[in-house]
């Protein structure tokens, strides 16, 4: 288990930034603690490190799901994420129109209004 969180930080680290994880990780409360320790384990270190889909890819899903399930403060965290992993600006623009049509146009509208911000952050 402990190669999992070792294999999860790094993972964690290189898709989300290490200013986004150090911020996560001085937030560790007694209440958090274990739930940072699952996603660290389990979502870094047992799926994103499958050989099944690269980086590159599993961020165009999660930025989808996240347009989906209207989740923007993280769909903001993965959109960086995806750029870290090679997604173009228009490759993302790509996912936003597709996830319009099927996640309907006020999911889509607000997506693009992250993105829009996430995008003049980092000019």
């Amino acid at each position: 288990m402990a190669d999992e969180k070792h294999k999860g930080m790094a993972v964690r680290r290189a898709v989300l930034g290490d200013a986004y994880v150090d911020r996560a990780e001085a937030s560790r409360t007694p209440l958090n603690d274990e739930f940072q320790d699952l996603i660290t384990r389990y979502a870094w270190g047992e799926i994103w490190t499958r050989p099944g889909l690269d980086r590159r890819t599993r961020s165009c899903v999660t930025v989808a799901m996240l347009v989906a399930l209207n989740r923007n403060e993280e769909l903001a965290t993965h959109i960086r994420g995806a750029f870290r992993n090679g997604v173009t600006a228009d490759e993302l623009k790509e996912i936003l129109l597709q996830t319009t049509i099927y996640c309907g146009v006020p999911a889509g509208n607000t997506a693009f209004g992250v993105a829009a911000r996430v995008l003049a952050e980092a000019e």
